[in-house]
């Protein structure tokens, strides 16, 4: 079952709408049970082909249905104007490869979901509240978030997984930017990235493996893949989901 509803997020896009999407397991309605959530980006493209940007979405409900988790997932559409989403999902000022500046703003976007967002979710629907019950993920500029999330707002998270990271936005300061974040030792965190993938980046492959030794060497509890023959898609990160579910969430 996915419930969806319109909100709005003042700080980013004023009284702009857009679709917010929270699953709920099966079994939900007659059960007293309180669940673990996940926290994901790019809602519209986790549910259903209709609303998948590309035609093809993730299968997340059907695969959550299939295997009967015990786990409600919240998550909400990104921005789509412009690079508006390119701006959100990002926490530092960047710079695309034809010259385009973007401006990060994904401080205020965690800072909504965090303040905003999460307290909603937690009193609308039985949730187990607590940061070891409540995880994050999502894949390319929201895999980028989730690092982001599980290093500067731990106290929330104390799980993630972030898929095909656009990590190549921190440039070469990845390794630092994980070592001053405030990630305990007890936070989980799945990550990986396509074979396929790492020609459409210099220094991809570099960064990558930089940012698994440096979330190791912080105690970070890690889980990193390289997919073969993975793919920057939605069809790719689908295939991801037993992989990344199992790390997070292995009592499912």
């Amino acid at each position: 079952m996915i419930d969806r509803w319109d909100v709005t997020i003042p700080e980013l896009t004023g009284d702009r709408t857009r679709k917010a999407y929270v699953y709920l397991p099966v079994g939900y309605e007659d059960s007293y049970e309180r669940y673990p959530v996940l926290y994901m980006f790019d809602g519209h493209n986790l549910f259903t082909d209709e609303e998948a940007t590309y035609g093809k979405c993730w299968g997340l409900g059907d695969y959550l249905d299939y295997t009967g988790a015990q786990i409600i997932v919240a998550a909400v559409e990104c921005n789509t104007q412009g690079n508006g989403r390119l701006s959100e999902y990002s926490p530092v000022n960047f710079t695309m490869h034809d010259g385009t500046k973007i401006k990060g703003r994904g401080k205020k976007y965690m800072d909504w979901l965090v303040r905003e967002f999460k307290p909603y979710i937690d009193c609308k629907y039985p949730t187990l509240p607590d940061r070891l019950n409540t995880a994050i993920g999502g894949s390319s500029m929201g895999g980028l978030m989730t690092v982001y999330a599980i290093l500067n707002y731990n106290k929330y998270f104390s799980k993630g997984a972030a898929l095909s990271p656009s990590l190549w936005v921190y440039g070469d300061n990845t390794p630092e930017v994980i070592q001053k974040g405030s990630a305990r030792r007890d936070t989980i965190l799945y990550m990986d990235y396509g074979s396929r993938e790492f020609k459409n980046h210099s220094n991809q492959r570099q960064a990558f493996s930089e940012a698994c030794a440096a979330f190791i060497q912080k105690g970070v509890n890690l889980t990193a893949r390289i997919v073969p023959g993975g793919t920057h898609c939605e069809q790719s990160w689908q295939e991801q989901i037993p992989f990344f579910m199992n790390t997070l969430f292995p009592e499912l």
